[in-house]
């Protein structure tokens, strides 16, 4: 339909394009299709994002741009294939976990860093305001020759927390000598070793079993995937919120075909983005509260720190933030920079608090 309507519009009726209320008028923009892909499935954070995302372009560009989901590992299975595929090209979207980068881009395991990030009002006015998403932005590009965007930062899945199959959890004194599932990555073993435990590197699939037989006793999840995979099932019974690093989604695009758009297209493709920003921090709220519920009825107990307990387990993570400025290629320039965004976010929402409780 669309190119139909465009074939029958006059040189001079196309000259005359123009926006309307932020919109693209559909005789202005080309067809445009975007090939977007998260490793994940429908009941995933990524998922939502990338429905909203599409709703919104493609309406607010008239329907000329068309954007494709491809959820799953249809156009690739690993951060290092997807990415070589938005830098090639051949894939136009894809979002990752700060893990899934770590390998191309070393500095983003900065939003793994424990304690950094106070909690989700902190985290989504340093993500939104732009600065540090901005300046990761201009090193990844520099990093990938020009050809891989950042293109904003949501989450996924809300927080990573201590949860373990042998004792409530208070304080790093009682993770002493515990064997803690963790990816096979230094930061989050650094972490683990920090506070007494044991590091102890499992396939994500093979986790339950490795639950089951005593091969680990814990684990660093959000809640929703601690449910997801039935781990109370597993034993899995002890629940600390100590809410150590924001689970971060770095949202990707191919830069030549990001800015080989006009410039109002690339208007409605960083609104969408927002809009998809915004419903990842909001879905994994939403979910966490069913999940919660059902961990408890599975027997699971859950503990919240104090914030002088979680003041003792900051202090007992320093050693991870020396390892990281010092063995990280460009992590003491991140470190510094979202530590002192968080602190500038810190004062504006905890004076406008102090004001509120008046």
């Amino acid at each position: 339909m669309l190119k139909q309507a465009m074939k029958t519009l006059s040189a001079a009726a196309l000259g005359l394009s123009v926006l309307a209320g932020g919109m693209i008028t559909a005789v202005q923009a080309a067809d445009i299709t975007l090939r977007a892909t998260a490793n994940s499935n429908e009941n995933d954070e990524d998922y939502d994002g990338l429905v909203v995302f599409k709703d919104y372009v493609e309406k607010a560009s008239n329907g000329a741009i068309e954007v494709e989901l491809f959820i799953g590992t249809q156009l690739c299975s690993t951060g290092a294939e997807c990415l070589q595929g938005i830098a090639d090209g051949s894939i136009d979207i894809y979002i990752s976990t700060s893990g899934g980068a770590s390998g191309i881009f070393p500095y983003v395991q900065v939003l793994d860093l424990p304690y950094l990030l106070r909690d989700d009002r902190i985290a989504e006015a340093v993500l939104t305001e732009g600065t540090f998403t901005r300046a990761m932005r201009e090193q990844m590009l520099a990093d990938s020759g020009g050809m891989i965007r950042l293109m904003t930062i949501g989450n996924t899945g809300g927080w990573r927390n201590f949860a373990n199959t042998k004792r409530e959890i208070r304080s790093p004194a009682d993770m002493d000598g515990l064997k803690i599932r963790t990816v096979v990555a230094d930061l989050p073993q650094e972490l683990v070793r920090a506070m007494g435990a044991s590091p102890t590197p499992i396939p994500w699939p093979e986790l339950f079993t490795s639950f089951q037989t005593g091969v680990v006793e814990g684990t660093q999840n959000g809640i929703t995937d601690i449910m997801g995979m039935k781990f109370p099932d597993a034993g899995l019974k002890y629940l600390t919120l100590d809410g150590h690093s924001y689970m971060g989604a770095l949202w990707y695009m191919n830069n030549d075909r990001f800015m080989g758009m006009d410039e109002a297209t690339r208007r409605v493709v960083v609104d969408g983005f927002a809009a998809l920003q915004q419903a990842t921090f909001a879905s994994p709220k939403r979910k966490s509260i069913a999940a919660y519920k059902e961990f408890a009825e599975n027997g699971g107990a859950v503990y919240v720190p104090t914030m002088e307990e979680k003041a003792q387990f900051k202090e007992a993570a320093e050693p991870v933030f020396e390892w990281f400025k010092t063995n990280v290629s460009g992590g003491a320039t991140f470190y510094d920079l979202l530590v002192a965004e968080a602190a500038k976010a810190s004062d504006v929402i905890d004076a406008g608090a102090m004001k509120d409780i008046q």
